[in-house]
């Protein structure tokens, strides 16, 4: 595979989700997928950055969306970006009740367990994509 799965998760900073979805992305791109992921920082992609409009141009991407604005996915549409699978914090959260995320500099246990899951379910796509995509 000649291109990483590009990964780009919410800037919502100062938001709870926000944090969520960057610890989610932070953990698939270190440690669950660092040879098949890439992240892709949202604010690069709104200030119309050329290395980050080509990543997602080039690659699938998956976004993470910490609200219903769903900037992240939007974001990649409008750089020319395919979006392979977009997750939201809240629909995670729905499935996962029992961790709630509190915390924006530093997220309570609750959070960091809901970004775990979070993360997993983003690394079981990027290995599903980067299946699909060797030669």
């Amino acid at each position: 595979m000649s291109e990483k799965v590009v990964i780009v998760p919410c800037s919502g900073i100062g938001k709870t989700y926000g944090t969520v979805s960057r610890e989610a992305a932070y953990e698939v791109i270190e440690e669950l997928c660092p040879e098949t992921s890439q992240l892709v920082a949202l604010s690069m992609l709104v200030l119309g950055e050329e290395s980050a409009r080509a990543a997602v141009a080039a690659s699938p991407a998956i976004t993470i969306d910490g609200c219903k604005l769903a900037c992240a996915t939007k974001m990649v549409q409008e750089s020319g970006g395919t979006v392979a699978q977009d997750f939201a914090v809240l629909d995670v959260f729905r499935r996962h009740r029992k961790l709630k995320p509190l915390g924006i500099a530093e997220l309570n246990e609750g959070g960091l367990q809901l970004a775990h899951a979070l993360a997993e379910e983003v690394a079981a796509v990027v290995d599903g994509l980067a299946v699909s995509r060797e030669p």
